[in-house]
């Protein structure tokens, strides 16, 4: 969320401006979590999001995040 923040600042935007994300989960268990952290970074409007359990990711990370903004 700190990388999506940094990228969102540089392009002069925050998480007010995030349309859509996707977060992909290498194992559901950690939604709960993950919904916890992804919710402190938005105020006002929640975004569009899809949540999608994956079998594996680069770098054998957790999760991983995209964003839309605009």
């Amino acid at each position: 969320m700190e990388n999506l923040k940094a990228i969102l600042l540089e392009a002069g935007m925050n998480f007010d401006n995030v349309m859509k994300a996707t977060i992909y989960l290498k194992d559901m268990r950690g939604y709960s979590k993950m919904n916890e952290v992804y919710g402190s970074y938005f105020e006002n409007n929640f975004p569009v999001r899809e949540t999608v359990e994956v079998s594996g990711l680069p770098r054998n990370v957790s999760l991983e995040i995209s964003v839309i903004a605009g």
